[in-house]
């Protein structure tokens, strides 16, 4: 085991402080990425800095109609929480289709956002991975890519976005609320939290050095029909083969957003207002580059983008 120091700290103020004296440290609260990618020696951090106990553990109204989600919220009291099943459903729902129950008792909203790609070249250090040393290539180019991006790619990568819930979250244009140096806070949309590969996948969100996420913001309700609908190879405890997060009313598609198809979550804007899956499905696949492997997920997510919808009718 690689060595590290370990500290609590007990405002965000201090958490920031903490970070910006050792570089190299890292947040931790559910520890359910982090601790995994620490035993494989994917990460190997320094310094880790406790937040369990900043208070960040709310789920309050905003004075605008939404809600604000404290950054420590664990995932399955954010799932069962009934403002969240009753006006964001497409949210709970995304939330219960990942990982298993204990998981979700320790995942929290910020850990969620951080996630890793489940690339498996990521995961194997003898493989070469951008993302993981960059500059050393990606071995997922070429091999075996089964599960791999379709969308938003590059030369330098081809990992996917693993999580469920920033999938809900992009559909319902949340809001990524920071602390940063100094007790700077910042305001980030969720569609530019999440950064596409380019030439720099290592660079995987908006966060700067030392910055810790406070909540996320969810604007008033948008109302309609909510769905969400994840394929996978197997019922439980897997990741997106492709998911779809739907918000429709009367037929009419009023938000949409897939995972499982790019490094990030995917909202197709150009496709709401319509009523025609097969329309919409063309207007969120343009410009696919998928690989041999991957070329499946085209049409699976257009079948099941018109499945959600049916379901939403």
């Amino acid at each position: 085991m690689k060595p590290f120091s370990y500290e609590r700290v007990a405002s965000p103020a201090e958490a920031v402080e903490a970070a910006e004296a050792k570089p190299g440290a890292r947040f931790i609260a559910g520890g359910t990425n982090l601790l995994d990618l620490m035993k494989l020696g994917i990460e190997a951090p320094q310094h880790l800095i406790d937040v369990n106990r900043l208070g960040l553990d709310t789920i309050e109204p905003t004075a605008e109609g939404g809600l604000r989600i404290g950054a420590l919220v664990r995932n399955t009291d954010l799932a069962a929480d009934q403002r969240v099943r009753r006006d964001y459903a497409v949210l709970a729902r995304a939330l219960l289709a990942g990982a298993s129950g204990q998981l979700r008792n320790k995942a929290t909203t910020a850990g969620n956002l951080m996630q890793r790609t489940r690339c498996p070249y990521f995961y194997n250090t003898d493989m070469a991975c951008n993302k993981r040393r960059p500059g050393s290539g990606c071995a997922a180019i070429g091999g075996a890519s089964h599960n791999l991006a379709v969308l938003g790619v590059s030369d330098a990568c081809i990992a996917t976005h693993p999580s469920d819930m920033c999938v809900a979250l992009r559909a319902l244009d949340a809001t990524v609320e920071t602390v940063g140096s100094g007790g700077r806070a910042r305001s980030i949309p969720i569609a530019e939290f999440h950064r596409l590969p380019g030439d720099r996948p290592d660079i995987e969100t908006a966060l700067e050095m030392g910055e810790l996420i406070s909540a996320v913001t969810l604007p008033p309700p948008v109302g309609g029909v909510h769905v969400y609908r994840k394929v996978r190879e197997r019922a439980s405890y897997a990741f997106a083969n492709v998911t779809v997060a739907l918000v429709a009313r009367e037929g009419v598609i009023e938000r949409l957003a897939f995972g499982g198809l790019a490094l990030k979550p995917w909202r197709v804007e150009a496709a709401e207002g319509g009523t025609d899956a097969d329309l919409a499905a063309e207007l969120a696949l343009a410009g696919a580059n998928p690989t041999a492997d991957n070329a499946y997920k085209l049409p699976l997510a257009r079948r099941t983008l018109k499945a959600t919808l049916e379901a939403a009718r």
